[in-house]
């Protein structure tokens, strides 16, 4: 390919494909380039399976809360046609990707991309490319860990396509992915320990109510081993021995499979970003609030490669794509409102947040504080759910600046919340909102 292109997009999740088409429809001669099937993360080997997964343990999870309540018999989970199931959504989706991307007039390219100039790359396969502009929306990648037999760890995507699932597994790490998992692998059968070197686990998400996730994951059957710092993995009669640390204490544990859950961080190693002359944070692309590199123009970058102060959420990844493509477009500065990005935690059940933590919003002023234990409530009482509650944070004004919630369909209704704190609402004005009855949206006026 010799002729200079307007733009170049690494990476094919949602936030390369937003941007891609959105340029190529305006009429920018536009390529991207993945390595990987189309699609990114979330949709192949991330949040969209993870969810596939989940309702079969969801299923599973509320004929047990019911057992005696007026469903009786065992239920089970048939994993290889569970895993069926995720596949009908999953492989469909690169073709489909890729065709879309076509009908917008992008030129699609598979191979590993690097930089040899501060305006080229060379793909695997297609050669040198030479670009006005281009965008850095490769995603991320876990976290490299260094102990002795690390190696032996599976990571989230390898988990999310075990043809079969066995006995004993082990998660390393107290996140999203450890947290997440388990409680897919508990309900299908499993015995799963989760191992985690901090105190406190899922960090940014409130700790009066990580507590309760914490009694209802052992509820659920999972060991939570906290303060406990592995140092090797190694072969054990057929399995893996994983020693650990504790209280200045040796222990082991033995298990057929041990998965990686201890963070992920940007994909941009394999990149060459230096030779581009492209200045890095914390392994990601060093940006200006709108989304530019600091150290070469001609650069930009999305999601989870990029080192703004979005989380590392595909709706942010979404719209990161879409305002970068915008900027390049139109010679702009337009900045991304990352306010009321909520996010989850798809424990069963899932816990949620949107806006500041309690200890974030009493460092700024005055607030005030309603918890509540909703575990006796109709919305769990009518499902048989032992263990949920709230925590919503106002100001002295009655404005919300943050929303916590543990629960059944929690995850939706924080969406409500998100929504919220977007257009600046008061508790007052969201406690107006007449809500269908008997539903989780019924509830919100008790929660303040």
């Amino acid at each position: 390919m010799t002729d200079t292109l307007d733009l170049i997009v690494i990476g094919a999740g949602m936030a390369g494909i937003n941007a891609a088409k959105k340029c190529s429809k305006a009429g920018w001669s536009t390529a991207i380039v993945d390595e990987l099937p189309y699609g990114g993360t979330c949709a192949l080997r991330g949040c969209d399976p993870k969810k596939m997964l989940r309702a079969g343990a969801e299923a599973v999870e509320a004929a047990r809360r019911l057992n005696g309540k007026g469903v009786a018999g065992g239920t089970r989970i048939d994993w290889p046609a569970l895993m069926k199931h995720k596949e009908s959504f999953t492989d469909p989706v690169p073709e489909n990707m890729e065709t879309g991307l076509k009908e917008a007039g992008v030129q699609t390219l598979h191979g590993r991309a690097q930089f040899i100039a501060e305006d080229r790359i060379e793909v695997e396969g297609h050669g040198e490319i030479a670009f006005r502009h281009a965008l850095i929306a490769t995603g991320a990648t876990p976290r490299p860990l260094d102990f002795p037999g690390a190696a032996k760890l599976i990571d989230s995507t390898e988990f999310l396509n075990l043809p079969e699932l066995p006995r004993r597994i082990v998660f390393v790490g107290g996140g999203y992915v450890s947290f997440e998992f388990a409680h897919i692998a508990a309900r299908a059968g499993a015995e799963v320990t989760i191992l985690d070197h901090g105190a406190r686990q899922l960090k940014k998400f409130d700790p009066d109510l990580v507590e309760m996730v914490m009694d209802r994951s052992r509820a659920a059957g999972i060991e939570i081993v906290t303060e406990a710092a592995p140092k090797r993995i190694e072969d054990a009669d057929g399995a893996h021995r994983v020693a650990y640390r504790k209280a200045s204490e040796s222990h082991t544990i033995e298990a057929d499979l041990v998965v990686h859950g201890a963070g992920r961080v940007p994909a941009t190693d394999h990149l060459d970003l230096a030779v581009a002359g492209i200045e890095t944070e914390n392994g990601g692309v060093k940006v200006t609030p709108w989304l530019q590199s600091t150290s070469n123009p001609r650069i930009y970058a999305a999601g989870d490669a990029a080192a703004s102060p979005g989380k590392p959420l595909t709706p942010v990844a979404v719209f990161e794509g879409k305002i970068a493509a915008s900027n390049m477009l139109n010679d702009k500065r337009t900045e991304p409102d990352y306010t009321g990005v909520p996010s989850v935690v798809f424990t069963i059940p899932e816990l949620a947040r949107v806006g500041l933590l309690e200890e974030e919003a009493r460092e700024r002023g005055e607030v005030d504080v309603s918890f509540n234990d909703t575990s006796g409530w109709f919305s769990q009482m009518r499902l048989g759910e032992s263990h949920a509650g709230t925590k919503i944070i106002t100001d002295k004004q009655g404005k919300i600046l943050g929303a916590h919630m543990f629960g059944p369909d929690y995850a939706e209704l924080i969406n409500v919340f998100s929504l919220a704190i977007k257009l600046g609402l008061t508790a007052s004005q969201v406690k107006s909102m007449p809500a269908a009855y008997p539903t989780g949206a019924s509830d919100i006026g008790s929660m303040f």
